[in-house]
């Protein structure tokens, strides 16, 4: 009887997603060299995701073979790639704006010296019943880091964003405050972004570039009737 059931144990022991983790991390590490957040089992081909570096790599329990690349559900055809890592930014390195009830989200890329971004902060005033998130990403000028800094050193970072991005009122920041401008600059990096504004919304999808209000209020009502 105990030979029988020792190999089933075994294999149901080696098996198991603590003892693959442990593989995928080893392998993963010796492979790129750098070490996993994260490291989690899909619903999806036996696949593991593994988030690293603001990526996400898929591999096998062996760590076999890694791939990286957008993973879409055959039934929903949703990004299950791009919802995993809306999941995962970073929301407090973000100045937040909730509108209505704020229950849909939207992120944003952007630089305060872009002019594009400029009128997408106008345009948003708009929406309803949303939640903003916008990382500050200067890569435009030198200015731009320096106004980055001076928005995010201020008491209200939402309001002295709009006052700025919007009236042009310039934003004074406090003096002994540091504002985490490499961490912006290296996050934006790690997502991607190679633009400013860039827009992320939850199902995964990204728009880059300025597009109309209209098109931006679609997307949210889209999303909003699949949740």
């Amino acid at each position: 009887m105990l030979k029988r059931i020792l190999p089933l144990f075994l294999a149901a022991l080696l098996a198991s997603p603590a003892l693959a983790n442990e593989t995928i991390k080893k392998a993963f590490e010796a492979r790129f060299g750098s070490v996993p957040e994260k490291i989690t089992k899909t619903e999806y081909l036996g696949l593991y995701e593994v988030f690293a570096d603001g990526q996400i790599v898929y591999t096998d329990e062996n760590a076999t073979a890694f791939f990286i690349g957008t993973l879409i559900d055959g039934k929903t055809m949703q990004n299950v790639t791009g919802r995993r890592l809306f999941s995962m930014l970073p929301l407090d390195l973000a100045v937040k704006q909730v509108r209505g009830n704020g229950k849909g989200s939207l992120v944003s890329f952007e630089d305060p010296n872009c002019g594009y971004c400029k009128k997408l902060a106008k345009d948003v005033q708009k929406l309803t019943d949303v939640t903003i998130y916008t990382f500050l990403f200067p890569i435009l000028s030198d200015d731009s880091t320096e106004k980055t800094k001076a928005i995010w050193c201020s008491e209200d970072r939402a309001k002295a964003w709009n006052a700025w991005m919007i009236d042009n009122k310039a934003p004074s920041g406090k003096k002994n405050c540091t504002a985490p401008v490499e961490k912006l600059v290296e996050l934006g990096r790690q997502f991607n972004v190679s633009g400013t504004p860039t827009l992320l919304f939850a199902d995964g999808s990204r728009v880059p570039g300025a597009v109309p209000i209209a098109q931006i209020e679609k997307k949210l009502g889209e999303i909003a009737k699949k949740n």
